[in-house]
């Protein structure tokens, strides 16, 4: 059979290249409504919950800059688990962690266009966020199935307007309110019965989730240019640049808008934000550009999940939905099919809790499987990857206490989808090994040349 032929060094992604497609996912959809969700749990201490989650991600980054490093890969965390799990439950549970923590990022960011275009109709037609939300995701399955060629199209022209329309509306918003004055004055109710901090630390969980995009830079490694290089220096570069337009675009927020107004518009809070400084027509483009980052949003997150998925079949780590059935792309109908459900069961308080758990999970065993299993293979301080997983671990824990006095039902919720996963994964590790205990987790000569 023949191989399929690699990109020329004329054809890669340069450095700058990397670093523009990188920060265009991570400065994605979610900020428009996780700038409202932390500023609930902290008041107006949120700017600094930003630049404290940018801390955590920066140790975090630390393990994937390592592994992009030694191994760069287009199969990203995919093949990092491998490489420290080698193939089997722990790796494909793991995995599935991932896919659906992307997968939940597609709901979240279908649930905040619709929170955000419905701001252009009248009060009554508040309930039909769901629904635009669903309209979206079908929307993206109709573009994804169109070919790479359109989606590449797409999110290069919205990247430049998200990332150029953010960081205008952030620096100018900034100009024009000043500085707010944080007090750190405010509690929130659902952190009344917790102690002093508790809730801030818990808060970062969700601010780790505006940076998580960092972790697609790691699916670059066929390719960029130099990629044993390029790829850590563009995940480094992203998150930095992130850091600053987060960290301004908070303080223009908390410059506009009182804590209890911020919070009353929790699912919109920019749109609200931008209106007492800008007017009625900085409000309607702050929508408009809310519209144009959730849309590209959720057009490159179902590629990006339902590729993963594609990738974990031909790792056989989950089920080859192409064996079962004629449908086309099967991958993608099982992503977009998983993200309406979610989109229509949970809001977007919910949807970016659930998220948040999955990715702190994997998170953990990402650092773990560097520390553990990969110390002869990795040149690596030991250091970092224990302190990510120190820091890792008190957020979830602050984060599943906060969630266990306030809504229980998250928790209910993630605890049967890992079990489900946990369980799936061990009846279809078991239907791969053989008579003599061996996994034949082989991946095919087409399937491991997409992988280098």
């Amino acid at each position: 059979m023949a191989m399929k032929s690699h990109k020329t060094e004329k054809q890669k992604l340069s450095l700058t290249g990397s670093i523009s497609l990188g920060t265009g996912v991570m400065i994605g959809a979610g900020i428009f409504v996780l700038m409202g969700q932390i500023a609930e749990l902290v008041g107006d201490l949120f700017p600094i919950a930003f630049i404290a989650g940018a801390i955590v991600v920066a140790f975090s980054s630390y393990s994937y800059v390592k592994f992009s490093n030694a191994y760069p890969s287009s199969g990203g965390v995919a093949k990092f688990l491998t490489k420290s799990y080698g193939p089997g439950t722990a790796t494909g549970t793991f995995s599935l962690l991932m896919y659906v923590s992307m997968v939940v990022s597609e709901s979240l960011v279908a649930g905040t266009f619709g929170a955000y275009t419905l701001r252009l109709f009248p009060e009554e037609y508040a309930g039909y966020a769901a629904y635009l939300g669903v309209a979206l995701i079908a929307f993206a399955y109709i573009v994804n199935i169109s070919g790479n060629k359109v989606i590449e199209m797409t999110a290069t022209f919205t990247a430049i307007i998200k990332v150029v329309g953010i960081s205008v509306l952030a620096i100018s918003g900034l100009i024009i309110s000043g500085l707010p004055n944080i007090t750190g004055s405010y509690v929130s109710p659902g952190n009344a019965n917790m102690p002093g901090g508790f809730g801030f630390i818990a808060a970062l969980a969700l601010s780790i989730l505006a940076y998580k995009g960092f972790t697609t830079i790691t699916n670059q490694g066929g390719d960029i240019a130099n990629p044993h290089k390029n790829i850590g220096r563009s995940i480094i570069i992203s998150i930095l640049i992130c850091t600053i337009i987060y960290v301004v675009l908070a303080l223009s927020v908390a410059g506009g808008l009182t804590v209890p107004q911020i919070i009353a518009a929790k699912d919109y809070a920019l749109a609200a934000a931008a209106k007492p400084v800008f007017g009625e027509w900085g409000s309607l483009l702050t929508i408009l550009l809310a519209i144009i980052a959730t849309v590209s949003g959720v057009i490159a997150s179902v590629y990006s999940a339902s590729r993963m998925f594609g990738m974990l079949s031909n790792m056989k780590q989950v089920p080859n939905l192409k064996k079962m059935g004629n449908l086309k792309n099967p991958g993608l109908i099982f992503t977009v099919s998983l993200a309406i459900l979610l989109t229509i069961l949970f809001d977007l308080t919910r949807i970016a809790s659930i998220g948040a758990i999955f990715y702190l999970i994997m998170d953990i065993a990402i650092h773990w499987g560097l520390f553990r299993y990969l110390k002869k293979d990795v040149k690596f301080n030991p250091l970092i990857p224990l302190m990510a997983i120190l820091l890792d671990g008190i957020i979830l824990g602050a984060f599943i206490y906060l969630k266990y006095l306030n809504d229980s039902f998250v928790l209910v919720v993630a605890i049967i989808g890992i079990v489900l996963i946990i369980l799936g994964e061990q009846l279809f590790m078991i239907s791969h090994t053989d008579s003599e205990g061996k996994m034949h987790m082989e991946m095919d000569k087409d399937d491991m040349q997409g992988m280098t």
